[in-house]
């Protein structure tokens, strides 16, 4: 006689459940019948860090504007998995990925916060609510928004222009939850300004003393950590009523064209790009290229020492906030790698280029893998690829 799963307890349907470490192989789960799904949380929280998705936007031009689905190429599985979300439309931008959440930004004021997975979404303050934008006015077309600038002069700013060039990137503390406290913190383009805002909060105020051209920006430990063009290091706490920034300076300076900053293990490290280019005059474009990464550990002293070999950790870097995980977690992975995509350039995602600036780079013998994604059907101006970690809460 044939078993009923379906009339397994529980209690024992939960206790499975719950030891199951991916994502995916919990969806399967749920969907074997209604009593499974019945007896397990539709979001669970006990997942550990998922191997991340790569939200790839589908570029048609038929479909410029009208298309809803996200298109996230899955490493874990190598294919690529369709889901419908609004904020997927190739009429709003990306500029942050953290926790499983995106950061999505359309032609309006909006800064909202959307999980791809549940489908939830928060808002953050708008746009002409940071501190150097001083007005807007949607009637004033072309030139809805005012801006002041370091020197208190004044410019206008249309909606596309505030959509694709104001914001640089956005990095959560934790992820959004309700009831819970978290902080966003904003790198603006054209000086590269910190700006924050708390859960809750109608307006983003200026980190003043951290505004020195800041590359990117991680939370660790509490505090949000920066780094400037220079490898300077600017440590700032926002859990106070006003923020307090102090410094971490190294005898190391760099030249390179992008840094990154990532927590791998207990260390906190720095990644540098460097880029060649290559200038097409019949379409009057430079078209940007990854030549070579650099990693070095923040050691004693304190002063940047040079890693020649990350073990068996993987690092991902991108408008994504930075984040790196253990390959041997992951059946199937590598270590010592850098996944990286173009995070720099929207000259790179038009029609004309057959391949993106995006990859596997190897530390240990500077060579690069090709993402199997890697398709001209994939390509954005406004849109370039994201690293998403799946999270279901």
């Amino acid at each position: 006689m044939a078993a009923d799963w379906s009339q397994l307890p529980s209690d024992l349907l939960e206790s499975i459940s719950g030891r199951l470490p991916l994502y995916g192989d919990y969806v399967r789960f749920r969907a074997v019948c209604r009593a499974w799904r019945s007896s397990t949380a539709k979001t669970p929280n006990h997942f550990p860090p998922q191997l991340p998705w790569l939200l790839l936007p589908l570029f048609k031009p038929q479909n410029r504007g009208r298309s809803c689905s996200g298109y996230f190429y899955s490493l874990l599985d190598g294919k690529v998995h369709v889901l419908r979300i609004t904020e997927a439309s190739l009429r709003r931008r990306r500029c942050g990925s953290s926790h499983g959440w995106l950061v999505v930004l359309d032609e309006s004021p909006s800064v909202a916060l959307v999980n791809p997975l549940t489908g939830a979404k928060m808002d953050l303050p708008p746009l002409h609510a940071f501190p150097n934008v001083v007005g807007f006015n949607f009637a004033d077309v072309g030139r809805e928004y005012l801006l002041r600038d370091g020197d208190h002069r004044l410019s206008t700013r249309n909606l596309k222009d505030m959509r694709d060039c104001f914001v640089k990137k956005v990095v959560l503390s934790s992820r959004p939850a309700k009831g819970g406290q978290f902080v966003a913190v904003a790198i603006l383009h054209h000086g590269n300004n910190l700006a924050y805002c708390r859960d809750g909060d109608e307006r983003w105020r200026f980190i003043e003393e951290a505004n020195s051209y800041c590359e990117d920006v991680i939370y660790r430990d509490g505090l949000f950590y920066a780094v400037n063009t220079f490898g300077l290091i600017a440590v700032c706490d926002v859990n106070g009523d006003s923020p307090r920034v102090s410094y971490i300076e190294t005898p190391r300076h760099f030249g390179a064209d992008i840094q990154y900053l990532v927590t791998v293990g207990d260390d906190l490290m720095l990644v540098t790009r460097h880029l060649d280019s290559d200038i097409w005059p019949e379409l009057d474009q430079t078209v940007y290229r990854t030549r070579v990464f650099d990693v070095f550990k923040l050691g004693n002293k304190p002063r940047w020492e040079w890693v020649t070999d990350l073990g068996d950790y993987m690092i991902f870097i991108g408008q994504n906030s930075s984040f790196a995980l253990l390959a041997s977690d992951f059946p199937g992975s590598m270590g010592n790698r850098i996944y990286y995509t173009d995070d720099y350039s929207d000259s790179n995602y038009d029609w004309f280029l057959e391949e993106q600036d995006m990859g596997i780079y190897r530390l240990g013998d500077a060579s690069v893998e090709k993402l199997p994604c890697c398709s001209p059907d994939f390509a954005s101006r406004s849109t370039p690829p994201i690293w998403l970690s799946p999270n279901p809460c």
